[in-house]
């Protein structure tokens, strides 16, 4: 009607007219905002970090702006952790700025391996509470003493320096093939970049180590070292043993990568037994460490251990045991189970209950089939809820007299004793392996001898004839397992860290 159309002919003006008015506000606003923006412009000049490794690293940034620079700083994040730091540059507040700090990496708690890869950002405010934030940007904390190269492939880079290039290709080959075996079995990311800094000798390496006693440093050779949280490897590359050692090394970063919880790591028999098992160029048979075991009746509850034996022999033991328990369940249950327990470990999940449920058996009991393919013994675990203290006798105690008393040994007598010979025993012979029994569809998996890249393995100068696992002997071939052994004695424990060593002069 009439009245209707009156009132949309009123209307349509007065919503006209809001329309203007809500427009000039917001234009009234931006131009506000815009003169802050400008009134707390924030001008970066130049922003660069510099590596001065061993010692640290130096960050420089000049700044400019409207009113005076207050507060600078920078977010650091090392390698694949998740976590980073946040450090306060020091500097006198002004208009223009330029600042510097300078991050130590040189004690045991700041260290930082070479070839690492930092992510950082830098953060400015000034005085009337403008600030500014970088954009992340990468930094390669390579070693400052040396002009470093690279080959590189995928996620995998190697650094080196001098006339080494072939060296580092063979490294570079080695690792590439690792994550094509070891990635899919593991479950693990192989995209995530992988560090390699490579040297060339025994002392360029020294410096490159976290810091650690001199007599470690005296006695023994670092030759490789995985940093797992980090990303990182450090090869010695004028062994033989190099493609070896980053192979065996970078499958523990790959572990870490599948398998490490927030709460709880991969168990050492687990983590070696696998690294052992990627190798892709082993220059030691665990084999022979094996059989001694099981002819002298020395295997040890492997799947019990949380860390590695201090007994050196034990320690070879430790690791033939490991790589044949690693391949028993690889070989026998498929690598989709060992992919599903590291899964499972990945979230937390205690070691005990993940097996259980992955592969249908106790820890102890897959411990036991293993053995029983092997034609050893059963362990039994020991019951500790009646396990009691031994009582121990006490000493008699006697009045301390430098003559020898009735009935008592000399105490504190001058008399020399004339020592006696003592006869030498024989060298314990290996015992011959055990047959392997073909399985039928009911029986266990067996174990399987690996025999890739062994022993008997090409020779030729690109190949690896010496090196070590993580605290194993320098040399393979059948000498007696106590001479093996004997080269680690100084130190068998720094294994649990990632480290491969051999003895001086080995």
């Amino acid at each position: 009607d009439m009245r209707t159309a009156h009132a949309i002919i009123r209307t349509a003006p007065i919503a006209a007219l809001a329309a203007v008015a809500v427009a000039a506000v917001a234009l009234a606003l931006a131009s506000f905002a815009d003169a802050r923006a400008d009134e707390h412009t924030i001008e970066i000049t130049t922003s660069e970090v510099a590596s001065e490794f061993p010692e640290g690293m130096r960050f420089s940034v000049s700044a400019s702006g409207a009113s005076d620079i207050a507060e600078i700083a920078v977010r650091i994040r090392v390698g694949e952790q998740t976590r980073g730091v946040y450090e306060y540059f020091e500097f006198d507040a002004a208009p223009t700025v330029d600042a510097e700090l300078f991050w130590r990496t040189n004690s045991r708690g700041r260290y930082i391996p070479p070839g690492t890869i930092i992510t950082y950002n830098f953060e400015i405010t000034d005085a009337d509470g403008g600030s500014r934030d970088t954009e992340p940007a990468e930094f390669i904390y390579y070693d400052a003493r040396f002009d470093w190269e690279e080959v590189e492939e995928g996620p995998i880079a190697v650094a080196y320096h001098g006339p080494v290039q072939r060296r580092a290709e063979i490294v570079l080959e080695a690792i590439i093939d690792t994550l094509d075996l070891m990635g899919p079995l593991l479950g693990a990311d192989t995209t995530v970049p992988i560090r390699v800094t490579m040297y060339n000798n025994v002392k360029e390496m020294l410096e490159a180590l976290p810091p650690g006693s001199t007599t470690i440093r005296r006695e023994l050779i670092t030759e490789g070292q995985a940093f797992t949280d980090i990303g990182t490897l450090l090869v010695l590359g004028g062994g033989r043993g190099a493609s070896g050692t980053a192979s065996h090394e970078v499958t523990h970063i790959l572990t870490h990568r599948a398998g490490d919880g927030v709460a709880r790591s991969v168990p050492a028999w687990l983590d070696e037994g696998l690294a052992e098992f990627g190798n892709v160029s082993p220059s030691f048979s665990y084999d022979i460490a094996l059989e001694f075991a099981l002819g002298t009746d020395r295997l040890l509850p492997i799947t019990s251990m949380p860390i590695l034996p201090g007994d050196p022999e034990d320690v070879i033991i430790f690791y033939g045991q490991a790589s044949s328990l690693i391949e028993y369940m690889i070989r026998g249950y498929g690598p989709g189970a060992m992919r599903a327990l590291m899964a499972a470990l990945k979230a937390d999940t205690p070691v005990d209950e993940a097996i259980q449920e992955i592969y249908g058996v106790s820890r102890i009991e897959l411990e036991n089939l293993w053995r029983d393919a092997l034609g050893a013994p059963a362990y039994v675990a020991p019951d500790r809820d009646s396990a009691k203290p031994t009582p121990i006798a006490r000493a008699a105690i006697q009045l301390y007299s430098l003559t020898p008393q009735a009935g008592s040994e000399a105490v504190g007598s001058l008399a020399t004793p004339t020592p006696q010979p003592t006869a030498t025993p024989e060298p314990t012979a290996l015992p011959t392996p055990p047959p392997t029994a073909t399985p039928g569809s009911d029986s266990p998996p067996p174990a399987v001898a690996k025999s890739e890249g062994g022993e008997d393995a090409d020779a030729g100068d690109e190949q690896p004839a010496s090196g070590s696992g993580c605290g194993a002997p320098a040399e393979g071939g059948s000498a007696r397992l106590t001479d093996l052994a004997a080269p680690l004695a100084p130190l068998t424990l720094l294994a649990l860290a990632g480290i491969r060593l051999r003895r001086r002069g080995s």
